[in-house]
């Protein structure tokens, strides 16, 4: 079966775009050693940096899978769709694995060498693994979304938002988990697909909307450091945090309804998001090579070009990892899918559903 190819939509890859561009610069502070130094420490300007530039990876991640929601409610997961996520998360974790093994970077041992075949491991609150789990639910999803009214669909999500966010603030806790918070989101961005609010396309309202939302998660992580009274990050903590929500949904309805022409890079670049958060956090070994090796991070934390350093660095990973997914795009994803061993993988697999379902 020939898939018909459709345009992205440029507001939408522009907006992954930047939000992966926020992930790598959250990386940059979490995973380097820094975070760390940044607890211990008295607030200066670096600190204060640091803390407003690595903290927006976790509305990010809802970001990633609004968008996904979006679309995929009116949508169906083919095989080459799922098969195109799957090999894309396997030939990462090969390569990577490889190249550090023949580096002498890590050692080897037989469950590092199983852990890089199988391209998924626990669900919990790793990404990957709950992504791929999350989007094979998508279909179940859609037939629940086609038997609900639009007042059960609003009644679902403040029910599952009271539970997983306001009920999981303070002072209570909820065991936590991606695929059911994903699954969540999945119900958010559905209702906006499916049921548009009166100011559903007011750019100026989003636009105004989001500002504040950034503006007062700024604020909360500048006041909350300054009395120390609560873990600064405490309203952006993780995905179901508020403020990590209420950010994550304005600036997609913001994007959502942008105007901007059609752009081929900016196309290309959406379309390698997924693949730089899969380089650049492949595992602990590559967080340990590129963070605290390479970069060396935490040697710059006194540093008055600091800031020089973080913004070079993320622009530079990002732009690096897109070109190499661009390489793994052109010459492995795109002649696999045309070729003939595709096309009698994809029978088989057809006649394999069709037996069992």
């Amino acid at each position: 079966m020939v898939e018909v190819k459709k345009e992205r939509n440029s507001n939408l890859e522009l907006y992954r775009v930047v939000v992966m561009l926020l992930i790598v610069a959250h990386h940059y502070v979490v995973n380097s050693g820094l975070f760390q130094l940044m607890e211990s420490s008295l607030l200066s300007g670096n600190t204060l940096f640091l803390y407003l530039f690595g903290m927006w990876g976790k509305t990010g991640i809802n970001c990633f899978v609004l968008i996904t929601g979006y679309f995929m409610c009116k949508s169906d997961i083919s095989i080459s769709k799922f098969l195109k996520l799957l090999l894309e998360v396997f030939f990462y974790e090969v390569v990577i694995y490889s190249i550090f093994l023949s580096c002498g970077v890590v050692s080897f041992n037989w469950k590092s060498l199983f852990l890089a075949l199988i391209p998924i491991g626990n669900v919990g609150r790793g990404f990957t693994t709950s992504f791929i789990f999350f989007y094979l639910s998508i279909p179940f999803l859609n037939i629940l979304l086609r038997n609900m009214s639009k007042r059960q669909h609003k009644l679902l999500i403040i029910y599952c938002l009271f539970i997983y966010t306001i009920w999981a603030f303070y002072p209570f806790t909820v065991v936590f988990n991606y695929v059911t918070w994903f699954i969540i989101l999945f119900f958010i961005s559905s209702y906006i697909r499916l049921y548009p609010i009166k100011r559903d396309g007011d750019v100026k309202f989003w636009s105004l909307l989001t500002f504040c939302s950034v503006i007062l998660s700024c604020l909360s992580v500048i006041i909350l450091k300054v009395l120390d009274v609560w873990w600064p990050y405490k309203f952006m903590q993780d995905s179901n945090s508020i403020m990590a929500l209420v950010t994550a949904v304005c600036s997609f309805m913001l994007f959502k309804n942008l105007k901007i022409k059609q752009s081929k890079v900016v196309n290309l670049m959406g379309a390698s998001t997924f693949g730089v958060l899969l380089i650049h956090a492949n595992s602990d070994a590559m967080r340990q090579w590129l963070w605290k090796d390479t970069l060396e991070n935490v040697s710059w934390f006194g540093s008055p070009y600091l800031w020089v350093h973080a913004t070079l660095s993320v622009l530079v990973i990002f732009i690096l990892c897109v070109f190499i997914d661009q390489i793994r795009i052109r010459f492995i994803e795109r002649p696999f899918f045309s070729s003939s061993i595709y096309v009698n993988l994809e029978s088989y697999i057809q006649k394999f559903l069709w037996k069992i379902s």
